[in-house]
């Protein structure tokens, strides 16, 4: 199973409309319908304040929304003191608390993460301001993760 981030599945929907691209669509569903794509609840959510017609999608496709936990929430506050927030002290250009736990579900989940957060190939040294993809890669989290479009080049369908 691979996790969805709702920074991918916007950029899907935002960059390969259904009316466009009904295929690649088809194939989404599918895989949600086989049980190989799931996104986290809290991520569910974000998606149905930005983009409504896209949850709605998501909802009528019965992706599986996976629920936060008590380890969930601890595995995300073990994560947020690696990453060294205090408190609510997150920086505006790292990851924020919906990250934490999207991150803490597919390390609880042992899923694959699709995400389309900007990569920070070098790190910055304030650990505060990591996104998705740096701190996945941090030693102590160790979460793998794609971006969408190499999520669909790596099954290898022709659409």
């Amino acid at each position: 199973m691979q996790v969805i981030d709702a920074s991918s599945i916007i950029y899907a929907w935002d960059n390969y409309p259904e009316n466009l691209f009904p295929k690649l669509w088809d194939w989404i569903a599918d895989e949600i319908a086989h049980g190989r794509l799931a996104i986290p609840g809290v991520a569910f959510e974000e998606v149905g304040h930005k983009i409504p017609e896209c949850a709605e999608w998501l909802k009528a496709h019965e992706i599986n929304r996976l629920p936060g936990s008590a380890s969930i929430l601890a595995e995300a506050m073990r994560i947020k003191g690696a990453v060294g927030i205090r408190d609510d002290d997150y920086h505006p250009k790292g990851v924020g608390e919906n990250d934490l736990i999207i991150i803490a579900t597919a390390l609880e989940h042992g899923a694959e993460l699709i995400s389309d957060e900007q990569r920070q190939p070098n790190p910055p040294k304030e650990p505060r301001r990591r996104k998705i993809p740096a701190v996945c890669a941090m030693p102590g989290v160790n979460v793998q993760h794609i971006t969408f479009i190499e999520y669909f080049k790596r099954a290898g369908t022709v659409f």
